[in-house]
């Protein structure tokens, strides 16, 4: 009996990994939709943070983000956030929302490794960060909207 077990626990191992390396390398949770002042949609695949440990790491570390994708931040409660780039070794757009998507405070091309805060200046549950230069090659500013969807109503820690 136990050898059958053991057997099981080997065959099942390769299938373990393969399922683990396909959510390493599909990181996106939803899809936000991001609105210029012209009309524009624009698409966003993002990852969610939304324990204080996740949101704490964000995208720390990580070498690429692709145009298209991001990392939506959401935080229990509206309220003043600050940001920094310690540990980030890519540009980034970080957009601070309003729980309506409006975005209040857009931070374009964030200098990687800063410590500096980069504030929302106004009470806010979400952030999007995206590559640096997006918001800009893409006509994004302050005052645009980002649609959240049924993640608006994503559950935080």
């Amino acid at each position: 009996m136990r050898r059958a077990a053991g057997r099981a626990a080997v065959l099942a191992l390769p299938v373990l990994l393969v399922l683990l390396s396909a959510c390493r390398t599909s990181r996106a949770a939803g899809i936000v939709e991001v609105v210029s002042d012209s009309g524009k949609v624009l698409p966003v695949a993002v990852e969610l943070a939304v324990t204080p440990d996740a949101r704490q790491l964000g995208l720390m570390y990580r070498d690429h983000l692709d145009p298209g994708n991001g990392m939506l931040f959401i935080f229990p409660t509206a309220a003043p956030q600050s940001f920094w780039m310690k540990n980030t070794r890519i540009p980034l757009d970080i957009l601070f929302l309003e729980d309506t998507g409006k975005i209040v405070r857009l931070h374009a091309r964030t200098r990687p490794f800063s410590e500096s805060g980069l504030p929302s200046d106004a009470p806010v549950r979400f952030v999007l960060e995206v590559p640096g230069g997006w918001c800009a090659d893409n006509g994004i500013q302050e005052g645009d909207t980002v649609r959240l969807g049924d993640l608006v109503t994503y559950p935080a820690q």
